[in-house]
């Protein structure tokens, strides 16, 4: 009796494989069961829906042995083309698999799914090679591959000549051995590269497990011959191909990503993508009839035949999505790159910004002031971080002498559920080389994008969706406040909100040159709109009595109709008409949710057109949309980390983890918050805090 969708169960024999992060989503299953010994006591294999294994591992000869011998369906798994940032041999769980119910893609002995579909004349359509062709481009553009660790800056042997390309696979991999290949192979493909292409630079890329020291080579181990050179780095592949005019392969996925960027190429071996009328092929094979194109194929093993989940979610998605996760994965991976110093961070800061700074190819290193990372191993050439404002002992004599950056970083724009001055570790930083996106008096990294960005359509898209999601959730930065507002008796009068800085917070005194105080843009916006009905909403963090509020309260209280205490900062929002501000982030989320701003101060988002200003911005001569925005300050400018999978991540997914956990907050605080226990015990801790730095 068959198992239905809502109850089905795949087994395997494999623990390693049972341990994949999310394998019940990749197999569109409602859960795996290992089966160390076979059925579990009173088990009926009919409780089964299918059986799976990797490769051709002892474990999977088992799996196959058992799903024959009971009749059940066999999926033979293996990593997808767009695995990981990280190598498999490192552990980094895979972002896409091959699941194949016939053969497996690697394996040219046999039929595969993949190579079923790709003899289906009816199995690709129009809307399949549109989606093929984003995707094929978003990965260009990006410069994705399997593993994506490898770096762009590395210095290719030989002259500036012709290059011809070779790809080295690891010794007795499967898809060697599968795919028809072995050392002779190998040999073959070498001596014919040297044959046909007499005065070009021969280069050999080795196989990124082989680099690491992992595993062994074929081409790794053999006497190259003068004008061959092998490249024992890990550098990106499709950077590496941009170079060359031609590609020899055995059976590397090499291959086939070149033929995506319109190279020729030869195979010595059959992978998936040869015997298909768009490779040079050296082997045959009668099963594969039809002639594909490489977009085709692409399709076919891209889009139909691997599968994707969302780490952040543990959901299948689509190759978009992962195209997505990857690119940004290894554009904080890139910046990450060489040695940071973090200097004078508190010591509850430091395991906040590990995550932030990690990189496959950098590393971080704490130090208390300057002679301390001097004795910790900093050398010229190493950049320098510090927390916002602060000038640790020792900052600029080792700035002299490493000669390498000094940059800034503070919390994003969208942090978290709750205050960092409370601990919440931040789902979001922002880290600026050349300034700080809150001082107006210079340039930084967020104005340069803002000012000389292209935002292509795809971007748009993105930004306009997590726009309208932010707004829809009613996310904010801290994602603070319970208690209920009463709806403004305002008889037709103009609702305005002011919301309240933290006074002597550094983006006052940067970004503040008449107004300098909440008393001040309370007189301002009283002065300015004398019938308008006024809000005031002071600071979470002088709510919270974690920084030092304004000692004007009741002169404020006295210009305002009414403030707005404790409550949530969208609730604020949507009962406003417009919002008037020094240089609170709040004017941007009002923008989000196309409220009117006016800027009394310099922050990020003024002088781009959106907000009505007081102050000048001469080097912010360009107009913007909210979009365009949205984009920079949300999606290019910070990086995102999300605690529960452990990943480098986007804007969206943390508006998505954002939602969540709002969804999910507790009651409305107490009206007396130092009365609380959790208070009191965080009053205790940011006291022991204040005292201790790295």
């Amino acid at each position: 009796m068959g198992i239905s969708r809502s109850h089905m169960v795949i087994g395997v024999f494999s623990r390693r494989l049972s341990q994949v992060p999310y394998l019940a989503a990749f197999l569109g299953a409602d859960r795996v069961v290992w089966l160390p010994s076979g059925l579990p006591a009173g088990w009926r294999a009919g409780r089964l829906a299918a059986i799976a294994g990797w490769g051709h591992r002892p474990t999977a000869d088992r799996a196959r042995a058992f799903a024959a011998d009971q009749g059940l369906p066999y999926l033979a798994l293996e990593d997808g083309f767009l695995r990981s940032l990280e190598l498999a041999s490192r552990a980094a769980p895979p972002l896409s698999l091959a699941v194949d119910d016939i053969g497996i893609y690697y394996d040219a002995s046999r039929p595969s799914r993949l190579e079923v579909m790709l003899n289906d004349v009816g199995a690709i359509s129009k809307a399949d090679l549109t989606r093929a062709d984003e995707a094929m481009a978003a990965i260009h553009r990006h410069g994705l591959s399997k593993y994506n660790h490898g770096t762009e800056a590395f210095v290719v042997p030989g002259r500036a000549g012709r290059r011809v390309l070779l790809a080295d696979q690891t010794r007795d991999d499967m898809s060697v051995l599968l795919g028809r290949g072995d050392e002779a192979a190998f040999r073959c493909m070498l001596e014919s590269a040297l044959e046909e292409n007499p005065g070009a630079d021969i280069l050999v890329k080795l196989h990124p497990e082989t680099v690491a020291g992992r595993k062994r080579g074929y081409l790794a181990e053999m006497d190259l011959p003068r004008g061959v050179a092998a490249i024992a780095e890990p550098v990106n592949p499709l950077a590496l191909l941009e170079g060359c005019e031609k590609v020899y392969t055995v059976s590397s996925q090499l291959g086939f990503e070149a033929l995506t960027m319109g190279l020729p190429v030869s195979c010595h071996g059959l992978p998936f993508y040869a015997g298909w009328g768009c490779t040079q092929d050296q082997q045959s094979t009668v099963r594969r009839r039809a002639r594909r194109s490489s977009r085709e194929i692409f399709a076919a093993a891209y889009l139909h035949y691997a599968r994707y989940v969302d780490p952040i979610t543990g959901d299948a998605c689509d190759i978009k999505r992962t195209i997505e996760l990857l690119a940004e994965g290894r554009r904080v991976n890139v910046a990450n790159r060489g040695t940071t110093i973090c200097l004078g961070m508190q010591r509850w800061k430091r395991r906040h910004l590990r995550p932030f700074l990690a990189s496959t190819g950098g590393r971080t290193l704490f130090a208390r002031n300057g002679q301390d990372a001097l004795r910790r191993g900093a050398v010229p050439g190493d950049r320098i971080l510090v927390w916002g404002e602060r000038r640790p002992k020792g900052l600029e004599m080792l700035a002299e002498q490493l000669g390498g950056p000094v940059g800034r970083v503070e919390d994003g724009f969208l942090r978290s559920v709750g205050l960092g001055s409370d601990f919440v570790r931040p789902y979001s930083l922002a880290i600026d080389w050349h300034g700080a996106y809150y001082d107006p008096t210079g340039p930084s990294d967020l104005e340069t994008l803002l000012a000389t960005a292209e935002f292509d359509a795809s971007l748009m898209a993105r930004a306009a969706s997590s726009r309208q999601r932010i707004a829809e959730a009613g996310l904010s930065k801290y994602n603070m406040g319970r208690a209920p507002i009463a709806r403004p008796m305002a008889a037709g009068r103009q609702v305005l909100l002011v919301p309240g800085q933290v006074e002597d917070d550094v983006s006052v005194r940067l970004g503040c040159w008449d107004v300098r105080g909440n008393l001040d843009l309370v007189r301002a916006v009283r002065e300015n709109n004398p019938d308008a009905y006024i809000a005031f909403k002071p600071h979470p963090d002088v709510v919270a009595r974690n920084r030092a509020g304004t000692r004007s309260m009741a002169a404020i209280a006295e210009l305002c109709d009414a403030v707005w205490t404790g409550a949530n900062i969208h609730e604020c929002l949507e009962l406003a008409d417009e919002v008037h501000v020094m240089t609170s982030l709040t004017g941007f989320e009002a923008l989000l949710r196309g409220k009117k701003v006016a800027a009394y101060g310099g922050p990020f988002y003024a002088g781009w057109g959106l907000t009505e200003d007081s102050m000048e911005f001469p080097r912010r001569n360009r107009v913007l949309s909210i979009d365009e925005l949205v984009a920079g300050a949300l999606i290019l400018y910070p990086r995102y980390y999300d605690w529960k999978s452990g990943t480098v991540c986007d804007c969206e997914a943390i508006v998505a983890r954002l939602a969540g956990e709002c969804l999910a907050a507790p009651a409305p605080a107490d009206a007396t918050p130092l009365l609380r226990p959790d208070r009191l015990v965080r009053r205790l801790g940011r006291l022991i805090r204040e005292t201790v730095h790295a």
